[in-house]
């Protein structure tokens, strides 16, 4: 499968922002044993691409490795070379778009308003990160989707336990999990186990 089918059929994408990555590979082994199968680490840890060519290297064809917070087309090259399968940004940026397109991986932009949005879309956009979506609400999804069923869209921030199926009843292709999933008391205790069964928790809950 593609990275957009595993993320099409799994739904959930978590987001590794992390100021240490050294525990990356526990980290990964957690959430891939708890059922996750689409994992972003973000570039605003200067180790992200050396992290991402590792987990890739331990990992099968039924994870989607990806690389976030992607703002230029240095960085995107970067990341291909590592061996990232998507690239997600909080913005829209054309030199992102395009060395995405030229690298052959699925770009996924943040957007807020509809015009943004499709505007995103119509540049090519394989999916739009709706960000940050814990200012919109789980119906903006539905609300925009209306008149634009066409789009894949993906809420981001604030995503939860207490709001994901909902958000995905109302129309989300997939959703981008981060701190809610990524407990930062069980990475400081390197408290693997309880990491692993809230993962297995959010999959769960779209069984």
């Amino acid at each position: 499968m593609t990275a957009l089918d595993i993320i099409a059929k799994n739904k959930i994408v978590v987001i590794v922002r992390l100021d240490d990555l050294s525990i990356a590979k526990a980290l990964c082994d957690a959430l891939i044993d708890g059922g996750i199968r689409a994992i972003e680490f973000t570039l605003t840890n200067p180790d992200a691409v050396a992290t991402i060519a590792e987990i890739r290297a331990s990992v099968d064809a039924s994870l989607a490795i990806g690389a976030g917070s992607v703002i230029t087309a240095e960085q995107v090259w970067a990341v291909a070379d590592a061996g990232a399968q998507f690239v997600v940004s909080p913005v829209w940026k054309r030199e992102v778009n395009s060395a995405c397109h030229e690298a052959g991986l699925p770009f996924m932009p943040g957007a807020f308003t509809p015009t943004e949005i499709q505007q995103a879309w119509d540049w090519g956009a394989s999916v739009v990160k709706v960000f940050p979506a814990n200012h919109l609400g789980r119906r903006y999804i539905k609300d925009v989707l209306a008149p634009l069923p066409h789009l894949r869209l993906m809420p981001t921030g604030g995503v939860n336990r207490d709001n994901m199926r909902e958000f995905l009843a109302q129309g989300a292709f997939a959703l981008g999990v981060g701190s809610s999933l990524i407990n930062n008391d069980a990475i400081a205790d390197r408290d693997w186990g309880r990491l692993r069964a809230e993962a297995q928790r959010y999959v769960d809950m779209l069984a």
